[in-house]
């Protein structure tokens, strides 16, 4: 059995609210430059060329790529072979996320009381928090400050099973171009195809943490996720909804078994600014 303190957790969590909220990764920012290269309206180019200029500024000076620094999402894969000692892995990595955005100065978006009074809690706290337990003697934590205007425009919905590919493209296509420019396009699309209501709605989060330019492993999953990006994209939303080809960087999937009478399917965007870092413990 191995142990991990709390403090090692607390320190990482808020390293990586910094890190996240300042520094785009390099597999999207790779991403933004080929859609740059390939966009063919003269408008939309110049909104990608000014993404790709406020990500590089936020690098050197350490701004943040975004004034809405997010809802903070964790992931930790925690393994069973893993004993945290010192306190609670939650308490741990809310105390990360506060002082992360405090030291950071980033913008504490999370109200208290969320149907009356709206209080902020003043650090961004709590997190939300998705723990799975992996083989190993390993924590991994990914952070993922997630914007409003694109975490707001995410849908669900249980589909008749003979609904099949057809129906879920057409829920997706329906979703982004409701969409507009609320989720600050070019997105990324995550969907959650099966399982149950709630475990749905995780699987299309969780499908945002994969690197834009990776496939699924199951080849037909694959298939369908470079079917449903060419579509997207020729919704002709483009940067911004200013109008173009690059509506989308990238279509990731993940799916999980369901009931026999069901097809759920979830749609969770993810913004440009596709802010996400991870750090093993």
């Amino acid at each position: 059995m191995r142990e991990i303190e709390v403090n090692q957790i607390t320190e990482t969590v808020a390293r990586l609210c910094e890190d996240a909220t300042h520094n785009l990764p390099d597999d999207v920012v790779a991403s933004l430059r080929r859609a740059e290269s390939t966009e063919e309206s003269p408008l939309a180019r110049q909104v990608l060329v000014e993404i790709l200029d406020n990500a590089d500024l936020a690098r050197r000076e350490m701004l943040p790529l975004c004034q809405d620094t997010g809802t903070t999402v964790v992931f930790a894969e925690v393994g069973q072979d893993v004993h945290i000692v010192g306190g609670a892995l939650a308490d741990a990595i809310n105390a990360g996320v506060a002082r992360g955005y405090k030291e950071g100065y980033l913008r504490k978006s999370i109200v208290d009381k969320p149907f009356s009074a709206r209080i902020n809690t003043q650090d961004n706290t709590p997190a939300v928090i998705h723990t799975d337990i992996v083989p190993g003697d390993k924590l991994k934590l990914t952070v993922m400050p997630k914007g409003g205007g694109c975490e707001n425009m995410s849908r669900f919905a249980i589909l008749l099973p003979g609904a099949g590919k057809e129906g879920i493209t057409d829920f997706v296509l329906r979703t982004v171009e409701e969409s507009g420019g609320n989720p600050c396009p070019p997105i990324i699309v995550g969907v959650g195809i099966g399982g149950s209501a709630e475990y749905c709605m995780t699987l299309a989060k969780k499908a945002l943490t994969r690197r834009v330019g990776d496939h699924n492993a199951d080849g037909e999953t694959a298939q369908f996720e470079a079917e449903l990006l060419e579509k997207v994209n020729a919704l002709g939303l483009g940067p911004q909804a200013v109008g173009g080809r690059n509506t989308a960087l990238g279509v990731h999937i993940a799916t999980f078994p369901t009931h026999i009478a069901a097809l759920p399917v979830a749609v969770n965007l993810q913004c440009h600014s596709a802010r996400l870092k991870s750090a093993e413990l």
